[in-house]
């Protein structure tokens, strides 16, 4: 009982420490991190016109769960799911029978540097798919061990489709994890991976047939290249699963002048766990996970490596959908999850040597230090990355403006023009702009991203005709959208002429809303299609996961009831 009920406290224990705050009622608004209190599903959020699909199927997801749930709940349910899950995963996941050493495995996944800077960039959805993983690789090893898992596999590998790098790294790992000789290897390989493409197939078809190019400003790659976080370079942060791009997102503990020599100290014991991995696994399995972890640190890395950051700028540039590697970075989840796995077996393997040399005592601090020295690196994680995430409450205004669009649907530009927004009701957090999920009608804003002193061009050629209208001075009634939505706090004032022929229908505190009294309906444009049925064909794999693995546990308990009067006749 104690060995199953530790690592849950652990990982609760852990989920409350780093989401404090959000004890308090209001939206944590963050970057690219938007909950609204119900998301509206539309065809902009299932299959976006012209942009690339970053967050399909998330906004439908979202969308479609806050029908139910309102958005503050589901805020705090995802977040709080992403830690104790990715806590718990760790802990059953490391092959060991001690308690202690899946609590090292269990902080030393849901405590790390990678986990700290993407949550306080706001990509919850990346989140969750590293949440998923530990759980998606203990399925791969069941799978092959005959014992089923098959339905876990692929319910892990749903999760992590809600995002496309999620997917993506799902996809590989399943690819990597299950060949193999064994029982039905064929077949398992084969539904595993099929089934996997199947759940990636929102945003694939998505990026197929969306109006864009696909094709990304390779301007990018230096802006995403992985960043030094202190002397020792961004190679060695990245090695401590640090090293994002957005210095605004790191925490101040990763600039201490110890955090490399400890990150050296921690590879050391990494190295010195991985044989023990090996022979607690399947060695071919540990190998394979062991490479998967490498070339995630690799390709994380490849931007500041001699000769990388071309290569990418090329693929970016060429490729349609390339884009989504140029932040490697956010690539590091396989690496994170062995270096946590391979830490805790190092500090298992190093404890039971000063246990034989000294006495057990000796052992136990080793292995409550290990579970403590995550914290002790990076204690600006704790009660929301020392207050960063700060619940707020929308503006009055935001629910008027969207009632207005709603009773006239049309399409919105969102002034000031840019993709991130500062409020001060939002104690001037950085966050992308809300207007397309708050409102329940297409949106557009400029996906031009600004990084330092470094314009990125975007790939909506939507967003770029109404940069030109503006560049020109020209009015935006001329664009075909409907509304013009002012959110006066956010920037500077609006050139008058952007606005010359409009009528205001709405003035508040923080939102100014116009609309073109010269608009007309476009032309009926088709619905699409295939993008629909993706999502379709998804949401039936996912139901029919979910009907089987709850089959399965109905079978057993059915099967376990009848088994124990015979048990105990025959005691």
């Amino acid at each position: 009982m104690r060995e199953r009920l530790v690592p849950h406290g652990v990982a609760a224990a852990v989920t409350a420490v780093v989401l404090a705050p959000l004890a308090l009622p209001g939206y944590v608004l963050r970057y690219d991190m938007v909950f609204v209190p119900r998301q509206a599903l539309s065809w902009e959020a299932i299959a976006p016109a012209s942009a690339l699909p970053r967050a399909v199927p998330q906004d439908a997801v979202v969308a479609l769960a806050s029908q139910a749930v309102p958005g503050w709940l589901l805020q705090r349910l995802v977040l709080a799911a992403i830690l104790y899950l990715a806590a718990l995963g760790a802990a059953r996941l490391v092959p060991t029978d001690r308690v202690a050493v899946r609590v090292v495995a269990a902080v030393g996944y849901a405590w790390t540097p990678y986990l700290a800077e993407r949550l306080l960039i706001g990509q919850w959805g990346l989140l969750v798919a590293y949440a998923a993983l530990p759980w998606l690789v203990r399925a791969a090893l069941d799978v092959r061990a005959g014992r089923g898992g098959l339905p876990r596999l692929l319910l892990a590998a749903a999760a992590s489709a809600i995002t496309p790098t999620g997917g993506a790294l799902a996809l590989v790992a399943v690819a990597v994890l299950l060949p193999g000789r064994y029982p039905a290897a064929a077949r398992s390989t084969s539904l595993g991976v099929g089934l996997t493409v199947l759940l990636n197939a929102p945003w694939l078809v998505a990026g197929l047939a969306s109006g864009g190019a696909g094709r990304s400003d390779p301007a990018g790659v230096a802006a995403f290249a992985a960043r030094a976080e202190n002397w020792a370079g961004p190679l060695a942060a990245l090695a401590g699963t640090g090293g994002i791009w957005n210095g605004q997102t790191t925490p101040a503990s990763r600039g201490v002048v110890l955090v490399p020599l400890v990150t050296a100290l921690l590879l050391a014991v990494a190295g010195y766990g991985f044989p023990l991995l090996r022979r607690r696994w399947p060695s071919s399995v540990a190998d394979r996970f062991g490479l998967l972890a490498a070339a995630s640190w690799l390709a994380a890395a490849l931007g500041v490596l001699p000769g990388g950051a071309g290569l990418l700028g090329w693929l970016v540039a060429t490729v349609p959908g390339a884009g989504l590697v140029r932040d490697g970075q956010k690539l590091l989840l396989p690496y994170a999850l062995a270096l946590a796995l391979a830490g805790a077996l190092g500090a298992e393997r190093l404890a039971d040597r000063l246990a034989a040399r000294f006495d057990a005592a000796t052992a136990q601090v080793v292995l409550v230090g290990a579970a403590l020295l995550p914290v002790a690196l990076l204690p600006d994680l704790a009660f929301g990355g020392a207050g960063r995430l700060r619940p707020v409450t929308w503006p009055a205004d935001w629910a008027t403006a969207a009632r207005l669009t709603a009773e006239r649907p049309g399409e919105v530009v969102s002034l000031p023009f840019q993709e991130y927004q500062s409020h001060p009701w939002n104690h001037g957090r950085v966050v992308i702009d809300p207007a397309p999920r708050y409102l329940a009608v297409p949106v557009l804003i400029d996906d031009t991203l600004r990084v330092g002193g470094v314009a990125v061009a975007g790939e909506d050629p939507r967003a770029a005709r109404v940069r030109d209208v503006l560049a020109a001075g020209a009015p935006l009634s001329t664009t075909g959208a409907r509304w013009v939505l002012v959110q006066r706090a956010a920037g500077p004032a609006p050139d008058p002429a952007a606005l010359a022929g409009l009528r205001v229908v709405h003035a508040g505190p923080d939102l100014t809303l116009y609309e073109n009294p010269d608009w007309s309906p476009p032309a009926a444009t088709a619905r699409p299609g295939p993008v629909g049925l993706a999502h379709v064909l998804a949401g039936t794999v996912v139901m029919g996961i979910v009907f089987s693995a709850t089959a399965r546990v109905g079978y057993r308990v059915v099967a376990s009831r009848h088994a124990s009067p015979a048990e105990g006749e025959g005691g």
